[in-house]
């Protein structure tokens, strides 16, 4: 037979066995021996796996085997993967050895039991069970493992879902022995609930042989595959009525809960704490309510549970409900999505997400009257709503929302776009009581839910400001009180530990910085009073580039540039190592050698007199720096405060998982590094991994949501367990339970502390602050918990607050808040007319050169600005073809940058076939009706409006060039 005729067999018998491979497959293991399958095809498997279960993810895992061309051996290849994961049946399948119809037919009314009992089923003591299931050789290792780690982080219900999905791809005859295995380990009520006999019953029962089940030993062997689901129900409740009517209650009650049959065994009955169902009542009654629980309470929980309760309600009454969940990170959009909402809702109501970063080629309007559920950033829901404003087609109505559910709604305030949100929601609600009052129909306005771990108290130092500050955010909110609940045992907060360290007697690689900035700053002309190697000296320089760009001052703003530099390895050298400073400054100046290189030899880039000045001064200095940064006698003494720290919670705790924060994305990359070369850490199991922000204002390249994703997936399946991350991992963001949390050598503010600390949540955990001598970290802190006892106090005296008192003092904040707006809007019409594209104007931010005006602007699905101008190519040169796929219709070639300088201005977008110069406001002066201005960093902060992209009319004259050309 030849190996086409062989692989087309092998073929056939896998899709024609796809269903029970879809029952008997566990991807996670199986992807571990598949060596054939590129890495990036089993990680969009994994996601798939992690994002809409087992079953679906099997499908993928299919498509992906039968892909051609074959790899020499595929086939067996595949099987041999079966059998090492332990899916022994559906590699036996595989191999052809089929078991008898009879003996299939009774494993699927099996499979089906435990799929109409999981509600019960999932109230047994998980890891009891699993550990006999593992020691009988039910299940193996990996799957014992993985059962008890979620178990230990996300609870026993979890885990016990996963212990029944993995049971149920065992070979036939493995129910008898989960039966079994529940009557050993005294779960009683659910031992007879499976069919399982009393015990005077059991006595007189036995099995033949070790590992099979005696044909009497359950109600599911006296079945055949003419039995449908109603006779299996039948069936049980004769037999427990038999047992006793006291049992015979318990199991209708369960069988009143059953979820819709499907392939895995999905979330979809939501239970709540008793604290969480108190705060969720409110909410549940239809009343606009602010949610304050801390980090790990199970917020986003009790926000799924009102969102079905909501959704469920309206159904009932015929209405059409729509939930939207706002949030204020990209990366929260696909967590909240993939971890709760679309797994507990998908069976009964519609779920969508939609972010800056993963547009739909639909538009929002669309997908808000197409689902029941969006999960979006905030902004996204603004742009809309502002669309419906202008009276444009695209957007969206209050009206067509029936609930809003506000993530992290502190920040509803002052100019936040959950704020500005809220203020269109406030305005319809005036018109609404004027409307009343003339007897007018109202516009219908969304209910309210907020959610935050903290509300924060602004600058309040008295009570009374406290109060006033958080009043201020009800009435943003609309909010008829604020729900704080009690934890009671389920309350964990940390030990807090603060770690003293004396700053080092010497610090001659410090020195040497030091003494290069004053040379700069000499050369600039320029006598800061900020303290060198400090924030605030950090944005002295900031400013002042700006104000230099702004001026066309070309000596100071490259000068600032390199002192901003030199600043953050002082502040590296200072809480990490000499070594990674000296590589970070290293790296920058080779970096930027390299920006001023042409990628042809057709013109030169010029090179200003002071950046020759300054590459000549690091050269200068280098040897001495490289020298310096080797001698760890001069190393500060925070690092082995830290060392320390970290290597006491590895060896004294089992399975211990801390995240390290840092200030500077720069000392979270170079501790990162720290921890990966020395082997102390490795050899008490430390695996460590950092995740930093997405916003380009820092020197450091910063992450993409994708790749936080990525790191954040690992640190919650253990394949990282030490996190190292600046602020972005405070917030919101689905981190699992941690044995410490070390603030090292930073503090913020008192939100900031309770989002921190609130991520060391597991038992007895530490929190643990490293404090360098002179930082202030000690007093911030103390200041920290001030203020977090002054919100608790201020909370308490507002919710005791006479309900008639509390609604007048909010509607006199909304009124005023709604006056503030008319005022700033009248105010802006004056002062703040949108410029025309031909008054904006665009100079490189590096040597001024005018690059274009507004004439030239297009814009691409309303974000990305693009010069349409054919003269426009003359200025610029293409550097590198990176080919980044994005989530959108198009790619990223390489970077754009000056001809005549090397500054670089964006990249050069390829889209559907045509390639667009995408330029970044940041790295230009924008002069505006002969107004500079250099501080603009997003494009939507510029009062002028460019018109969209005209994709036919720029195609069409490409098409006509190449036809010329080809005619010529």
């Amino acid at each position: 037979m030849s190996v086409s005729e062989n692989n087309l067999i092998n073929e056939n018998l896998i899709e024609s066995f796809r269903p029970r491979l879809r029952a008997y497959v566990a991807v996670e293991p199986v992807l571990d021996y598949l060596h054939f399958l590129e890495p990036e095809q089993k990680e969009d498997i994994r996601h798939r796996a992690r994002k809409d279960g087992n079953s679906a993810a099997v499908d993928v895992l299919i498509g992906a085997v039968l892909r051609k061309p074959h790899p020499a051996g595929w086939f067996q290849a595949f099987v041999d993967a079966l059998s090492h994961a332990e899916c022994s049946h559906a590699a036996d399948v595989m191999r052809g050895k089929l078991p008898d119809a009879a003996v299939e037919a009774e494993n699927d009314i099996c499979m089906r039991m435990i799929d109409i009992l999981v509600p019960s089923l999932v109230c047994m003591d998980t890891k009891e069970v699993c550990t006999m299931c593992y020691a009988r050789e039910l299940i193996p290792k990996y799957d014992q493992d993985q059962i008890l780690h979620l178990a230990a982080n996300k609870g026993q219900r979890d885990a016990a879902r996963e212990l029944l999905k993995i049971i149920v791809r065992c070979p036939p005859g493995w129910y008898s022995q989960f039966v079994q295995i529940l009557r050993d380990t005294e779960h009683n009520d659910l031992y007879k609930l499976m069919g399982g006999f009393s015990d005077d019953t059991a006595a007189k029962t036995t099995t033949s042989e070790p590992g099979k089940a005696n044909p009497e030993s359950s109600t599911c062997q006296r079945l055949d595959d003419k039995d449908t689901e109603d006779d299996v129900i039948d069936l049980y409740q004769s037999e427990e009525a038999s047992e006793g009517e006291e049992a015979a209650p318990k199991l209708s009650r369960s069988l009143e809960r059953l979820p819709p049959v499907n392939g895995d065994l999905d979330k979809d009955d939501i239970e709540l704490r008793d604290y969480q169902m108190d705060v969720a009542k409110p909410a549940l009654e239809g009343k606009n309510i602010i949610i304050c629980l801390p980090t790990g309470s199970g917020k986003t929980r009790i926000a799924v549970y009102i969102t079905r309760k909501h959704l469920d309600r309206k159904r009932a009454e015929g209405k059409t409900g729509k939930v939207v969940l706002l949030v204020n990170m990209v990366p929260l959009v696909e967590q909240h999505y993939t971890n709760e909402f679309h797994p507990f809702l998908k069976h009964v109501y519609k779920v969508e997400r939609v972010s800056g970063q993963s547009m739909h080629k639909i538009s929002f309007t669309e997908i808000v009257k197409n689902n029941d559920v969006i999960i979006c950033t905030a902004q996204i829901l603004e742009n809309y709503l502002e669309k419906t404003l202008k009276g444009e087609d695209e957007g969206v109505h209050l009206k067509d929302i029936s609930l809003i559910i506000i993530d992290e709604c502190h920040h509803t305030k002052k100019d936040e776009v959950y704020n500005r949100v809220m203020m269109r929601y406030l305005k319809q609600k005036n018109k609404n009581r004027i409307m009343l009052k003339e007897q007018k129909e109202i516009v219908p306005l969304p209910q309210i839910l907020g959610m935050t771990a903290s509300l924060g108290v602004g600058d309040a130092t008295v009570l009374k400001a406290a109060e006033d500050y958080i009043l201020q955010i009800c009435a943003n909110l609309d909010a008829s009180q604020i729900w704080t609940g009690n934890l009671g045992n389920y309350s964990k907060e940390p030990d807090k530990k603060i770690v003293h360290v004396e700053d080092k007697e010497k610090d001659p690689f410090g020195d040497v910085i030091k003494k290069i900035m004053n040379v700069i700053q000499m050369h600039a002309e320029l006598s800061p009073t900020c303290e060198l190697g400090s924030q605030s000296y950090e944005q002295w320089v900031v400013q002042r580039e700006q104000q230099a760009a702004k001026e066309e001052d070309q000596k100071v703003r490259v000068c600032m540039e390199h002192l901003r530099r030199y600043n953050d390895a002082l502040i590296v050298s200072n809480t990490i190592r000499m070594c990674d400073a000296f590589r970070f400054l290293n790296k920058k100046h080779e970096e930027e050698l390299k920006s001023k290189s042409s990628p042809d030899d057709e013109h030169v880039i010029k090179i200003s007199d002071t950046e020759r000045e300054l590459f000549k001064l690091f050269r200068e200095n280098k040897k001495e720096l490289e020298k310096l940064s080797e001698n760890q006698s001069y190393e500060n003494d925070s690092l082995s405060q830290l060392q320390k720290s970290v290597l006491y919670q590895f060896t004294t705790t089992e399975d211990a998982r801390g995240i390290v924060f840092t200030k500077m994305r720069q000392s979270a990359i170079a501790l990162s590094h720290w921890i990966q070369e020395n082997p102390k850490f490795a050899d008490v199991g430390v695996k460590v991994s950092y995740v930093i922000g997405g916003g380009n204002q820092s020197v450091v390249k910063p992450m993409t949501s994708t790749e936080q994703k990525a790191v954040l997936n690992k640190f919650r399946s253990g394949d990282v367990n030490l996190l190292i991350a600046t602020s972005v991992a405070q917030e919101g963001l689905d981190i699992p339970d941690c044995n410490f949390v070390i603030r090292y050598g930073c503090v913020t503010n008192d939100i900031a502390m309770i989002q921190a600390k609130g991520r060391a949540r597991a038992q007895n955990s530490n929190y643990i602050v490293i404090e360098v001598k002179g930082s202030g970290v000690t007093e911030r802190e103390s200041v920290n918990d001030y203020r977090v006892n002054l919100m608790s106090k201020a909370i308490t005296r507002i919710q005791a607050m006479d309900p008639a008192e509390y609604n007048k003092q909010i509607g006199e904040y909304q009124m005023q808040a709604l006056l503030e707006d008319k005022m700033r809007m009248t105010n802006n019409k004056k002062h703040k007319k949108l410029a025309l594209p031909s008054e904006v104007k665009l100079s490189c931010r590096h040597c001024s050169k005018i690059v274009c005006t507004g004439d030239d602007i297009q814009i691409i699905k309303g974000m990305h600005h693009v010069n349409v101008s054919s003269q426009f190519r003359e200025l610029f040169i293409q550097k590198g073809n990176t080919s980044l796929q994005e989530p959108f219709d198009y790619e990223t070639n390489g970077t754009i940058a000056c001809k005549d300088c090397g500054q670089k201005w964006g990249t050069m977008m390829m889209y559907r076939a045509i390639e667009c110069p995408c330029l970044h406001v940041k790295n230009f002066v924008v002069t505006i009706k002969e107004k500079k201005f250099s501080n603009y960093t997003k494009w939507r902060d510029l009062p002028a409006k460019f018109p969209a992209f005209d994709y036919t009319e720029h195609a069409s004259c490409l098409a006509l060039d190449s036809d010329e050309e080809f005619e010529s």
